[in-house]
């Protein structure tokens, strides 16, 4: 590609730029929240503004930049959510809702037992047919949105290390700020094998950090890695040699790709490796809002040991109070192991292909993606553009200007506090693309950028 030595080679001068000689940076520090330090309201000196997740700052300046939803002009490659309509082989999910009068009433903080009987049941259909050791209602608690029950579990941590690892999921950074009795403790993956953390890799961490909790989702937002079989089982002996906890966001769990035909359909869990689901010091986080493609619905789960899970309601009768009680019902059926199995063979199928389109027409453009494992991104490397179109932020301000909708990678550099500059992120030559959307949406998408790339004289070669 035209123009990409010019990128590689990190001069002198490059090397000492920061945020402020970004113009797109500098649009990002003065947003609400997001400034250094201590981010004071004007009315009270008593609230701190937080910083928006990094995905909602990204569809905020798409909307100052005109993008409305159901725009068929702009290719949304940003929000993080699966396309909700039919697929082909799919089940059609309900379009109606009909409630009895009881379901006007709170739901319990934990879920309706038959929900929650039905989360047990689907796990133990799944995952642990080979198991003696099976989950039970009690060792699920249903939560409205997948941050609301990592929230719960944060707000239940003593005063531990916590280790995460970058790239990850935006959210977790204002997750590990709000809560102040545990200590946050970053690893960067950026040299680590292509993002991928071996059980050799975990094993250090923990035991050279004195990690208590170890929190990551897998498979991973952005990467598109994923730890399953007997990594994922040597992953669970780490944590009970080492004394800690794992707790895994799940929401990927069934947009695999590496499976043969004969497995299609089969989701990845910790579930299955797990010996005993009351000792096992193992906490996992799904949800109707990816697998099931349901992100408006905001019914979620937790499952782990039941002492977890008793610990959990007791933080949900404060923090959130519990899920909406007649979707809560609705999702009954859509758990039915059989259905589920058959969903997630049509999703594998879709997704699948939408990724090889995503990630062909890049190759065709001259950018370098690596095939993503699993989820529904693409974590694209930019380094070995010209500047400024290899700062990820800058590039996604030139996308905008041609109608599409990308995320940064500094948003995934977790920073709890912002404590550190955001320009020399290991992630500053990064941005994520998902191909959740409609293949139309995509299409234009991948148009778009390739527009921002020919205005800039940037060819494929």
């Amino acid at each position: 590609m035209t123009g990409h030595k010019q990128g590689a080679h990190k001069s002198k001068e490059s090397s000492k730029k920061t945020e402020s000689s970004s113009h797109a940076h500098q649009k990002l520090r003065a947003s609400d929240g997001n400034a250094h330090g201590k981010n004071k309201i004007v009315s009270t000196t008593a609230i701190e503004h937080p910083s928006s997740t990094g995905v909602i700052y990204v569809m905020d300046r798409a909307q100052e930049m005109g993008w409305t939803d159901g725009d068929k002009e702009w290719g949304n490659f940003g929000q993080g959510a699966p396309e909700v309509g039919h697929i082909e082989g799919a089940m059609d999910k309900p379009n109606t809702i009909t409630m009895e009068t009881r379901e006007f009433e709170y739901a319990p903080v934990a879920g309706i037992p038959a929900l929650r009987k039905a989360v047990a049941d689907l796990y133990n259909a799944r995952y642990r047919k080979d198991h003696d050791s099976k989950y039970a209602a009690e060792n699920v608690c249903i939560v409205p949105g997948g941050r609301a029950g990592l929230t719960r579990v944060a707000s239940i941590l003593g005063e531990q290390n916590v280790g995460f690892f970058l790239p990850d999921y935006t959210a977790y950074e204002q997750l590990l700020t709000i809560f102040k009795r545990f200590v946050p403790i970053p690893t960067p993956l950026v040299n680590q094998n292509e993002f991928q953390i071996t059980p050799d890799f975990l094993r250090t961490e923990v035991s050279q950090r004195g990690l208590g909790v170890v929190v990551c989702s897998n498979p991973a937002n952005p990467t598109g890695r994923v730890v399953m079989g007997d990594e994922m089982k040597e992953w669970i002996e780490i944590a009970k040699e080492q004394h800690a906890t794992l707790v895994l966001d799940e929401f990927y769990s069934s947009y695999i790709y590496t499976h043969g035909e004969e497995d299609i359909g089969k989701g990845v869990s910790a579930a299955q490796h797990i010996a005993d689901v009351n000792k096992d010091p193992v906490i996992m986080v799904d949800g109707l809002t990816k697998n099931f493609r349901l992100p408006g619905w905001r019914v979620c789960w937790v499952v782990g040991p039941k002492d977890v899970i008793s610990s959990m309601q007791a933080a949900g009768s404060f923090l959130d109070g519990g899920a909406n009680h007649p979707l809560q019902q609705a999702a009954i059926p859509l758990l039915e192991p059989s259905r589920v199995d058959k969903d997630s063979a049509a999703l594998q199928r879709h997704f699948k292909s939408k990724r090889d389109f995503v990630i062909k027409k890049l190759h065709e453009l001259g950018l370098k993606a690596r095939t993503p494992d699993a989820t529904f991104y693409v974590w694209l490397d930019l380094s070995t553009l010209p500047e400024p179109l290899n700062n990820g932020l800058h590039f996604f301000e030139e996308c905008l200007a041609e109608k599409v909708i990308l995320v940064p990678g500094i948003f995934f550099d977790i920073n709890p506090g912002r404590r550190r500059e955001l320009f020399h992120s290991p992630f500053h030559h990064f941005v994520r693309l998902s191909f959740g959307p409609p293949m139309e949406q995509l299409e234009r998408g991948l148009a778009g950028i390739g527009r921002v790339l020919k205005k800039h004289g940037v060819k494929a070669e």
